[in-house]
Order: C-alpha cells, then sequence, then structure tokens
C-alpha cells in the first residue's frame, strides 16, 4: 500500500504517474492540442466559480447516489473513455473497468482500447462502449451488431473527432498514434525498467502485440501499425443525417459526446438521442474550443429530454458538485483514473474511486446539501 498511502486527492496521481510513465507515454495522456489553452480552460473554469455553503441544515442523511438510464449508481460520476490506456499499465482498460464496477460507477470503454470488448463486458457488466464511427454506415452497422451481441446496452458516439487534432507535444515526444518505433522512443523506454518490464513486457507475454481491438467489427491492426483503411476514414463527411440513422438502428441508449452548443444539443434532443456528454474531448481537439463548464448552463436548457452529462477538468469533490448545480446529472473523470491505474492498477483505480466519492460525501454536508438535488445555480458565483 505504500505508493497509495502518501495520494491524498486526485491530482497526486499525476505526479506519481510522471515518475513511471515514460515521458511520451506520460506527455500523450497528459497534453492537449497545440497551446493546450483548452486544457487549461478546464480547470479554470471550475477554480473560478465560488461556492455559497448554507449552515445549520441537517446533513446527516445525506446522499450521493444518482440514477442514469435507469440505473442506480454509487455516485454521480464515473470514468470517462480514454484509448490506448494499455500504453499505460497491463490490461489497464480491465482495471478500470472492474474497479469501477466494484464502485457502482460506470466506465466507458474506449474505441481504442487493447482489451476486446466482449471481455469487458463480461468482467464489468455495466460497461458502456464508446465508439469513434467511420464516414461508412456498412461499418457502421456490422460494429453495432458487434456491441449489441456483447450486451452492451449503452453506446457513447464522439463528435468532435471530424480530423486529427493537431497534438504538437506528441511530436516534441516522438509520439504518434498509432505509435511508431522510433529511436527516441526506445531510449525513452529503456530509462524507465518498471514500466518496461510490468506494462510493455508482461502485455507481449501474456497477450503477444497489443491490438486496437474494438475499433470496428473485426479486430484491427497492432496499435504500431494503421487500421486497414485508416483510424479516420470519411469522418469528416459524418452529419447529423448519420445520427439519425444510427438513431434507427441502436435500440438501446443512444448518448452523444462532444456537444458544446446549445444548437447542438438541442438538435440531438431532436434526433432522439437519451444523452448528451459535454465535452471538449479533454482540451484534445479544438484548441480555444469553451470548457465544458461554460458551456453546461445553456446546454442543460436547451437539452429537452436528453439526459446531461459533462466531463473535462473535474479533479476535487466541489469539481462534481459545481457542475451537478449548473444542470450536468452525471460527470466523468478521465485522466486522473488513468494516471491511477499506471500508478497501481486497479488498486489504484479503486483507491482514485475512493478519494472522489470522499469528497462528495464531505462537500454535501459543508454546502448544507443531503443530495445533489438540493444543489442549485444559485450556490455559485463567478
Amino acid at each position: 500500500m505504500a505508493p497509495l498511502r502518501d495520494i491524498l486527492a486526485l491530482r497526486d496521481f499525476e505526479a506519481a504517474a510522471r515518475g513511471r510513465l515514460p515521458r511520451s507515454v506520460f506527455g500523450y495522456v497528459a497534453g492537449g492540442a497545440e497551446d493546450d489553452l483548452s486544457l487549461r480552460a478546464n480547470r479554470a473554469a471550475f477554480e473560478e466559480l465560488a461556492l455559497y455553503p448554507h449552515v445549520l441544515v441537517d446533513v446527516s442523511k445525506r446522499s450521493q447516489s444518482a440514477t442514469l438510464f435507469g440505473r442506480r449508481y454509487a455516485m454521480p460520476a464515473g470514468i470517462a473513455p480514454m484509448g490506448a490506456a494499455g500504453l499505460c499499465g497491463f490490461e489497464a482498460d480491465l482495471a478500470l473497468a472492474r474497479a469501477a464496477e466494484r464502485a457502482g460507477v460506470p466506465f466507458v470503454l474506449s474505441g481504442a482500447s487493447t482489451v476486446p470488448l466482449e471481455r469487458v463486458k463480461r468482467e464489468a457488466p455495466g460497461a458502456w462502449y464508446q465508439a469513434y464511427i467511420p464516414g461508412d454506415r456498412e461499418r457502421i452497422g456490422r460494429l453495432l451488431d458487434r456491441v449489441c451481441a456483447a450486451g452492451y446496452d449503452v453506446l457513447v458516439v464522439t463528435v468532435d473527432v471530424p480530423v486529427s487534432a493537431n497534438r504538437e507535444n506528441n511530436l516534441r515526444n516522438g509520439f504518434a498514434m498509432p505509435p511508431v518505433l522510433n529511436r527516441r522512443l526506445v531510449l525513452d523506454a529503456l530509462m524507465h525498467p518498471r514500466w518496461l518490464a510490468r506494462t510493455m513486457a508482461k502485455t507481449l507475454i501474456r497477450s503477444g502485440i497489443p491490438c486496437f481491438e474494438n475499433m470496428a467489427a473485426e479486430r484491427g491492426g497492432w496499435i504500431f501499425s494503421e487500421l486497414p483503411r485508416g483510424f479516420r476514414t470519411g469522418r469528416d463527411t459524418l452529419s447529423w443525417s448519420d445520427i439519425a440513422w444510427i438513431r434507427g438502428a441502436w435500440k438501446d441508449r443512444l448518448v452523444i459526446k462532444g456537444i458544446l452548443s446549445a444548437a447542438d444539443a438541442a438538435r440531438a434532443d431532436a434526433e432522439g438521442v437519451d444523452g448528451i456528454i459535454v465535452s471538449n474531448h479533454g482540451g484534445r481537439q479544438l484548441d480555444g474550443a469553451a470548457a465544458p463548464l461554460r458551456a453546461l448552463p445553456a446546454i442543460a436548457a436547451a437539452a429537452g429530454r436528453a439526459t446531461v452529462m459533462l466531463d473535462g477538468g473535474v479533479r476535487r469533490g466541489t469539481d462534481v458538485l459545481k457542475a451537478l448545480a449548473l444542470g450536468a446529472k452525471f460527470v466523468f473523470v478521465g485522466r486522473p483514473m488513468l494516471f491511477a491505474a499506471a500508478v497501481a492498477g486497479e488498486r489504484g483505480v479503486a483507491h482514485a474511486l475512493a478519494i472522489l466519492r470522499g469528497e462528495i460525501d464531505r462537500d454535501l454536508a459543508l454546502l448544507g446539501c443531503n443530495d445533489a438535488e438540493s444543489l442549485t445555480p444559485a450556490m455559485l458565483i463567478a
């Protein structure tokens, strides 16, 4: 337990992971796009909001449980989808999924993951699946058939990636996605023998060269090679008509991730989606895009029947409560959970979730609230 004893907050996992991961891998996870404007704005949006607590309120019966799509969760926060998690730890996707399942919160499996989605669903029955859909309905249909056959009942379609982002920090570190082996990456790996042994060597021995398992109906190629026909073939042709088509083909819960516009939220509701995740892709796509928390109130007002959720910049229990007060029904946390998996696998992720749950409980009491329904925008001031 020594590595976790000194980790008291989610941000502590980032510092711990920096020492364990190769610089290129750490930079891939931690970095944003171009000048990191959106990455920094995500945190600033939370930090610039102050709280007005109510005192002398009986908070002895407080509860942070939340209902989402008919399912009761232990707290109003889950784990966001993160691609190539296997670079951070051996079968990190499973570590994240198992920890979430045991904690009673949702985990969203990224399409750019390296553990087959069928195995993840068997070991974490509550997992959701997130898709990077191509611009080919025949291929989309076959992917949906696979996801449905595996038993997933929540499909998350990410819509803010029509083209690849300009992630200059990756280029400066010699990193690409898919990774391209070069002298800089090899030397970087050799300087981190613990990662080399516990992540890469263990993966190669137990599973062989990792593959992108879940981007399409078929198993993808090695993570060091481009997928057949490319990662992003035809994504720049996708439109609302494709969402309407997916809505007709997918009979369970459909969520769109990557909405920042109230008009787009209203259109998503009109197309019959069940949920919206307000997100700027963790600051990893359009640099300068608005922070999700700033876009949240207008989207919550425009979303109609669609359930509004949020990701991006959530690091504290107070961040969760601020998002709920502004209209989100649920939030998702990304980087800290992946860093937790890098530090201590499933045990690390469980510790991270316990930290967040403890903070939410304490913060509800200090705010004078018994549950999320008691949170209102009047408790916040910029």
